[in-house]
């Protein structure tokens, strides 16, 4: 083709199925945005390069739903542009995010003797990518098939690609020619003497039981993961990334896991009982440090993994290094259907935990809250939820009915994600009903986006839980008897703010009012926020 080298690049992305792009504009980045624009990427102007991180995941994880498997794309000037983004490229990483992350720098002579904003960005941004790569004159389209593949193989990730002033906006003569097929986890069999094994053990547990992560989700298992835990009645546990590939309102649905331990305390009983665990996709990077070791070294688990697990995290028996899909199939293939857990334990088990996380009897608190809009909003509907004591509750309240319908920060846990992670959602899927929870300080970390919400115009729903504290972390403060230092802070009147930035504000201090506005905000043409007034200490007890 013949254009620039900013031309072949976003050509790539282009071929790739990328759509959007986010970021921070800076002048040695203009060649790289005008091209992404030309090549039918519409680049989206955003507060934070962070926020730009995660709304390129939110049009991820919509578009990877509808069968569109293409990385998100985040686009940072030379700097502070990219030292802004460390944070979401290192999530990425950890939460198996597929992203392309665009950066301009300038040319080598120029960095020489020229020190204005100029550092090493690889150095930086290596120990969080899974590859971080120099575009150079020649290059270009055998590099950016590196990145892309690099971003999508395996367990997905980060890739960082630099791009000098002179290679973007200079001449390309490189042909464009198509992505090279990639190897797909869906693609690989299980085989040999380890699936017989665990055919073997599945075959004669009475008491099996699954636990399913983001690998799963990655690999678009929800249906043969439903398929398998129906047709042989295996009651299944999920990490907070996998809610919903088996509808949670299914008997054998046991909800999400790792983070709370009353939620624990009903669910690990079960695994030290099981006579057959299978780890389904399962990646406990998600999971806190009582989920090391659940069950003996020697127990009967078996995993399905078709990436390397290196994490020391647990033991199994059997390993199945393939994609999710085929091992179940493989692994139920001629079993008759049977009763499992005789003694009525999982029943128990979810009873149990509907009356652990029910509504405040008292009729209002952060449990009645996600509740009251679990029950008022569409099925449909996708939430995302920021990092803090509400992102615990509301994880095992809010039942997800398909995969992705929860979106969060669940390995890095880091804060200020769910308001982009929902505006990029919404961007890629508007007809989509869109919920964000969010704590006070959370949001307060990343009000900016609020006006970029205005200016796309999209109905989300931000609910914000005031309590005008950190309350996890006050929590842990407390348990540890120590003093209440820097967690505590004066309240700031959202709704007011909400109205300043273009959007609809109100105070809610009561179901009642919770319910008719969450109602009325699903007919709005611009965004709601309901500021839910919970009051320090609302998490006291709750998981």
């Amino acid at each position: 083709m013949s254009g620039t080298g900013a031309d072949l690049i976003a050509a790539k992305l282009r071929q790739a199925g990328c759509t959007h792009a986010f970021g921070m504009p800076g002048g040695e980045v203009l060649a790289l945005m005008g091209a992404l624009e030309e090549a039918g990427i519409a680049f989206q102007l955003v507060k934070h390069e962070n926020a730009g991180g995660f709304m390129g995941e939110g049009v991820w994880h919509a578009q990877a739903r509808a069968g569109r498997e293409a990385p998100a794309v985040l686009l940072a000037t030379l700097g502070p542009g990219v030292a802004n983004a460390v944070n979401v490229v290192a999530n990425a990483l950890q939460d198996r995010v597929p992203l392309v992350f665009l950066t301009g720098c300038v040319d080598a002579r120029e960095a020489e003797t020229y020190t204005h904003q100029v550092f090493d960005h690889g150095a930086l941004l290596r120990p969080v990518v899974k590859a971080s790569f120099r575009a150079a004159p020649g290059a270009l389209g055998a590099m950016m098939d590196k990145a892309i593949l690099t971003a999508l193989e395996g367990q997905p990730g980060p890739v960082h690609v630099d791009v000098p002033i002179g290679i973007a906006e200079g001449a390309c003569e490189e042909a464009l020619h198509p992505l090279p097929p990639r190897v797909s986890p869906r693609d690989l069999l299980p085989t040999g003497p380890a699936l017989e094994a665990a055919r073997a053990l599945l075959a004669s547990a009475e008491r099996p039981i699954a636990i399913v992560g983001v690998d799963a989700v990655n690999e678009d298992a929800g249906a043969a993961v439903a398929e398998f835990c129906r047709a042989h009645n295996v009651p299944l546990i999920t990490s907070y990334k996998a809610k919903g590939l088996l509808d949670e309102a299914d008997p054998l649905a046991l909800g999400g896991a790792g983070l709370s331990p009353r939620a624990d305390a009903h669910l690990l009983p079960l695994l030290a009982a099981s006579d057959c665990v299978l780890l389904i996709g399962y990646d406990p990077i998600e999971m806190r440090i009582n989920w090391r070791d659940p069950w003996p070294a020697d127990a009967p688990a078996v995993e399905i993994a078709a990436s390397p697990r290196r994490h020391g995290m647990h033991a199994v028996r059997h390993l199945l290094p393939c994609g999710v899909a085929p091992a179940l199939a493989a692994l139920g293939e001629g079993l008759a259907p049977r009763a499992t857990w005789p003694g009525g334990e999982i029943a128990a088990a979810r009873a149990a935990l509907a009356a652990q996380f029910a509504p405040e009897s008292s009729g209002w608190g952060p449990a009645t809250v996600f509740h009251t809009l679990r029950d008022v909003l569409p099925a449909e509907t996708v939430a995302t939820a920021d990092s803090g004591a509400h992102r615990i509750l509301v994880s095992q309240v809010w039942r997800a009915g398909f995969p992705r319908a929860m979106l969060q920060s669940s390995a890095l846990c880091t804060m200020a994600c769910a308001l982009p992670l929902g505006i990029g959602h919404a961007i890629a899927e508007p007809k989509r009903p869109v919920v964000v929870f969010v704590g006070d300080a959370g949001l307060e970390m990343g009000l900016g986006e609020l006006a970029t919400l205005r200016d796309l115009g999209l109905p989300v729903l931000v609910c914000v839980l005031v309590d005008e504290s950190l309350a996890l972390i006050e929590l842990k403060q407390r348990a540890s008897q120590r003093p209440n230092v820097g967690v505590d802070f004066a309240g700031t009147d959202f709704p007011a703010l909400a109205r300043a930035l273009g959007g609809h504000g109100v105070w809610v201090d009561d179901a009642e009012t919770l319910a008719r506005e969450a109602q009325a905000a699903l007919s709005r043409d611009t965004y709601t926020l309901l500021a839910c007034r919970i009051g320090r200490r609302a998490y006291d007890g709750k998981f």
